[in-house]
């Protein structure tokens, strides 16, 4: 992702060297050298710490960079979280369910500074998810930094073969007309099949959803070819607008009454599309990973029910 990022300055700006600075953490100790070996091969340099980002915070981050950007481990269990209390890494609080999703995403969010935007990859399960993490996720997207949720179609990562939703937060957009609202993408039906297990974005296709996002933003659009057609048959007068199938602009008010949903298909419909066996396989999927995480939850109130039970009849 760094050197995307790179690639991405160079083609819109200037030199990245020049432009970016570089700053990660990596728990695994021998992974550090690495990181910073595959920089150097493309130009760049990097602050690279090994630390736990869970308990550590080696380079001071709150509030203190532009931009984040991330893919992190899903639903992440067995984090001491006595050890966080009072952590201003976690403004929001600390969630009570036994996965580390919300850690992450309040992380990335008390990383930026005041006009800082991130974007990472999340769990699906994460959008809906109740109690304290739909508490925490409330009060994220109260504070006005929630920009753009995005859903990604199965198979765009060789670990991770289920669908999952990219997560945009723009703190600057807390001051303007924006504040109160949230553009969600289903982009589940744009991809280039590779092969049976893999899937990518074709260059069009990244384009035309950037520019979608400009345009909600009301800014000016960037095309590659291939992507103004796109556009033109999605945006024929060049202006935002929703999309039934593909995008949906929700108020604060519509959001609390989808239960502060962040699921983008709560609010961008189905679009018109012949039924066919991969939109079932991604429904089954999104459906099994929602099930794997209940049945750990359930197992987890078992064993606190067993050790309650327990103690009562003095075992």
């Amino acid at each position: 992702m760094f050197v995307q990022c790179a690639k991405f300055v160079e083609r819109h700006h200037e030199s990245a060297v020049r432009k970016l600075s570089i700053f990660g953490a990596e728990k695994t100790e021998d992974t550090v050298p690495l990181a910073k070996m595959n920089l150097a091969l493309h130009g760049l340099s990097g602050d690279i710490r090994q630390a736990n980002s869970y308990y550590e915070d080696p380079h001071s981050a709150v509030g203190a960079f532009d931009y984040v950007m991330a893919n992190p481990p899903f639903n992440v269990d067995k984090v001491k979280k006595d050890q966080l209390a009072g952590d201003r890494r976690f403004p929001f609080g600390i969630p009570k369910a036994d996965n580390a999703n919300y850690l992450w995403i309040q992380e990335f969010y008390a990383a930026l500074g005041t006009k800082g935007r991130a974007g990472f990859v999340m769990a699906n399960s994460a959008g809906d998810a109740g109690h304290s993490e739909k508490e925490i996720r409330r009060q994220l997207i109260e504070s006005g930094a929630v920009d753009v949720m995005a859903a990604i179609s199965s198979n765009f990562f060789y670990t991770v073969t289920l669908p999952v939703t990219l997560w945009f937060i723009d703190k600057a957009k807390a001051d303007t007309e924006r504040e109160d609202k949230v553009l969600f993408l289903d982009a589940r039906h744009l991809f280039r099949q590779i092969d049976r297990a893999h899937r990518d974005f074709l260059p069009e296709q990244i384009e035309f959803l950037a520019n979608v996002v400009r345009l909600y933003r009301g800014e000016a659009t960037v095309t590659v070819e291939g992507s103004a057609e796109l556009l033109r048959e999605n945006f024929a007068d060049g202006i935002y607008t929703d999309v039934p199938g593909l995008c949906k602009l929700a108020s604060r008010a519509e959001i609390e009454a989808q239960g502060w949903s962040l699921n983008p298909g709560r609010y961008t419909g189905t679009a018109i599309v012949d039924d066919d066996d991969e939109e079932f396989a991604i429904r089954l999927e999104e459906l099994c990973e929602e099930f794997t995480l209940l049945s750990d939850q359930a197992e987890a109130l078992r064993e606190g029910v067993d050790v309650a039970i327990q103690r009562i009849i003095g075992r």
